[in-house]
């Protein structure tokens, strides 16, 4: 059976936001022991935390098991505002603000998939409707769903390129591993490349770089000293939004105005009554 490029998108940001959920479940699970911080920023304190975390937990594996089989359309809008709320809680528990944007996947892939499938809606017979893989969204909503995807690959690679910048201790221990003799000049040099390249997607983003950066992606972050596995899976929506990217590229490539981000964003801001009805 082959799958149109929309198809391929649809199941890659399902899969993406399912991963997410599952894997940041995970860690409630097991009780990480960082998430105090955040349960703190609402004044919980730390011995409650680890009560509340499994509870937590348990809710957002189940939330991800439903979209890989039943993919309801409030949940996927529940995971964005979850998903950003979640990643804004480690700046406000006294992180790095580049924590926030590294983890623009987390809340950018359910929301371009939430684009792709009909934009979202308050009413009740389509909140807890499936969405469906039978895309028919049509070349303006699929850029549309470009810009939201260009600007979620910028913000993971730039807010990862800004954390090597400010030598990240994790980062550094990653490098250490790996078998750097200097990881401070490592994650400098790899900082750099990182935030470049977040750019360019923004800016113009080519396909063929894409992909290269969905390899890099995916392979760099298997080598976290703690909680590999869980770790991998929960950056399921930085894999996913730049997969989705790639396939995006490849419908919109005819278009030569819609080979460029500004392109995009002057078309959308054109059409915008008939992206949001």
């Amino acid at each position: 059976m082959k799958f149109s490029h929309e198809q391929r998108m649809y199941y890659t940001l399902r899969i993406a936001a399912a991963m997410c959920f599952i894997g940041h479940g995970s860690f409630g699970i097991i009780t990480k022991p960082i998430w105090s911080n955040y349960f703190g920023v609402f004044g919980i304190a730390p011995a409650t935390s680890y009560h509340l975390m499994p509870i937590v937990g348990s809710i957002d594996i189940l939330m991800g098991i439903i979209i890989l089989f039943y993919p309801v359309r409030a949940i996927i809008m529940w995971l964005v505002i979850w998903g950003a709320i979640t990643a804004l809680l480690r700046p406000l528990s006294g992180e790095p603000f580049a924590e926030f944007i590294e983890r623009a996947g987390n809340f950018g892939a359910p929301l371009a998939l939430i684009i792709l499938s009909g934009g979202f809606t308050l009413d009740p017979r389509k909140l807890f409707m499936p969405l469906s893989p039978n895309v028919q969204s049509g070349i303006d909503r699929i850029r549309l769903v470009k810009a939201c995807l260009c600007f979620v690959v910028c913000f993971l690679f730039m807010g990862h390129g800004w954390l090597n910048l400010i030598e990240k201790k994790s980062l550094l221990d990653q490098y250490r591993m790996l078998g750097f003799s200097n990881p401070g000049t490592t994650a400098q040099c790899i900082g750099l490349v990182e935030i470049i390249a977040g750019l360019s997607v923004l800016i113009r983003p080519i396909r063929s770089i894409v992909f290269i950066l969905f390899i890099w992606k995916v392979a760099s972050e298997l080598f976290y000293p703690h909680y590999e596995l869980f770790e991998w899976i929960e950056r399921g929506g930085s894999y996913g939004s730049i997969l989705a990217l790639w396939f995006a590229l490849g419908v919109t490539s005819s278009s030569r105005e819609g080979a460029t981000f500004p392109g995009v964003a002057k078309h959308f801001l054109s059409n915008y009554k008939v992206y949001t009805k």
